[in-house]
């Protein structure tokens, strides 16, 4: 996945989702409250203002939004310097119409936040920081300069000087605030937007890799044996020189095993059929295919299978999901990786439950992350000993929350521990010290033999279009 570029010309993928003409009819919105802001102060309230240069202020922005209007297509995406363009326009619109209408001394300064929060919600960070400074910067330029507001006797409205103070401490405080909150909300927005894609690509490749396995096993399964019997019969015709019987009825038979290859095909590629073992398997069976990738990569990976206490149940067979075997891969995986030299993967089962608990000898997880694994795009600081043990990773925090996504989606419960302090030294390197992820099932939602999900025997239904 391509790291999104911070910067004013190079911002956030989602700055170039804005139509123009979406930005169009927010700066109409904002024109049409103007003009009947100014029109009631002037009318109904008789307050004497700079009326000719606040039409004058408005009628740009009316220029501005017909001329985009008539030069740029419907369909107009803005770029991030555009977006960021519009959005510093409106900005100095709206301050310059409030120096007209008596700066922090207008109700209608509060108006300052929309740009901040729209620079916070689509923009850049870089573009957000110089739209936040300069809505600041502007503030506090209307504190001190403006053109006091008129009654209709001449006298000057004007507020006291620490009321005009407290607005200006309050208007600062929301446009961080609020700059803040909103960039943190469209990031984490964003994050899991990319990381669901991530999931998504990741499941649909199992999905892919289990289909395609699943038609070369059909197709060796079902030519086997009338390949090997049209071979058994072509070899006899070689051998067979003479005009016979036997011959006869060699030929008959190849004709009756090419029908059935014929058929055969033709079966498959209508409808397919339903192979029993493509779709379920022992849990054992399960974990090892999942843990088949990690086996031969310098680590010693232990397999130990058990029940629970007062138990007496067979080994349960498992629904071979995409997902689930595509989530242990990830974090057999994450243990493999980190690993000194050991990784123990546990089975247990009972009558309600299978569990699946992964264990490694190695540090563990930082304490300070334990909250947050499974967060999207969260990643340690790599050490010195990392470095040295992995020197090729580089991973973008996405492997656990695809693994705890796809798992989750299977009906399952993860757990993330560590077993003993991370950083003390004093065990031995054999102790099951390190991290522990366990991934707990309610048995009926994945057990292939009992429940909802009991896989039957037969042939799948011929899809219908």
């Amino acid at each position: 996945m391509i790291a999104s570029e911070i910067g004013l010309l190079h911002g956030q993928p989602r700055s170039s989702w804005i139509r123009l003409r979406t930005m169009i009819l927010l700066r109409w919105v904002a024109i049409a409250g103007q003009l009947a802001a100014l029109t009631t102060a002037q009318e109904f309230f008789g307050l004497q203002l700079e009326i000719g240069l606040c039409f004058l202020t408005v009628g740009v922005s009316v220029i501005g939004n017909l001329v985009a209007i008539f030069i740029f297509p419907e369909s107009k995406r803005l770029s991030e310097f555009e977006n960021f363009m519009m959005v510093l326009f409106d900005l100095l619109q709206l301050a310059f119409l409030l120096y007209l209408t008596g700066g922090l001394s207008n109700p209608f300064a509060l108006l300052l936040l929309g740009p901040v929060t729209i620079s916070a919600t689509v923009l850049g960070l870089r573009s957000t920081v110089l739209i936040g400074s300069s809505a600041i910067i502007l503030v506090t330029f209307l504190a001190m300069f403006n053109i006091p507001l008129r009654t209709e006797q001449g006298l000057i409205l004007r507020i006291p000087d620490f009321f005009v103070f407290g607005n200006w401490a309050a208007i600062i405080i929301a446009i961080i605030f609020m700059g803040a909150y909103s960039r943190r909300i469209s990031s984490e927005i964003q994050s899991m937007n990319d990381a669901l894609v991530a999931t998504q690509m990741a499941l649909s490749r199992e999905q892919k890799l289990t289909d395609l396995g699943g038609v070369v096993a059909a197709a060796a399964h079902e030519l086997g044996t009338p390949l090997a019997t049209i071979k058994l019969a072509s070899s006899e015709l070689v051998e067979e020189l003479e005009d016979n019987a036997s011959l006869r009825e060699d030929a008959a038979l190849i004709r009756e095993q090419a029908d059935r290859c014929r058929d055969i095909l033709r079966d498959m590629g209508r409808a397919g059929k339903d192979d029993l073992h493509l779709r379920q398997a022992p849990l054992t069976a399960v974990i090892n295919e999942a843990a088949e990738p990690h086996m031969h990569r310098g680590k010693f990976v232990h397999f130990e299978e058990g029940l629970d206490l007062d138990e007496n149940l067979p080994q349960p067979s498992v629904l071979r999901k995409p997902e689930m075997i595509h989530g242990l891969r990830n974090l057999i995986q994450n243990a493999v990786d980190f690993a000194r030299a050991n990784v123990w993967v546990e089975s247990t089962w009972s009558q309600n439950m299978i569990s699946i608990r992964i264990m490694d000898d190695g540090r563990g997880y930082p304490p300070q992350m334990i909250g947050r694994i499974g967060d999207p795009f969260v990643r340690r600081r790599r050490t010195e000993s990392d470095r040295k043990a992995r020197p090729e990773y580089e991973g973008m925090g996405l492997g656990l929350f695809i693994a705890k996504t796809l798992l989750e989606r299977s009906g399952a419960e993860l757990t993330f521990a560590n077993g003993s302090d991370p950083y003390h030294s004093g065990l031995g390197k054999s102790e099951r010290r390190g991290a522990i992820v366990e991934v707990v099932w309610p048995r009926h939602k994945i057990d292939a033999i009992f429940g909802e999900n009991a896989v039957p025997i037969g042939r799948n239904q011929p899809i219908e279009i």
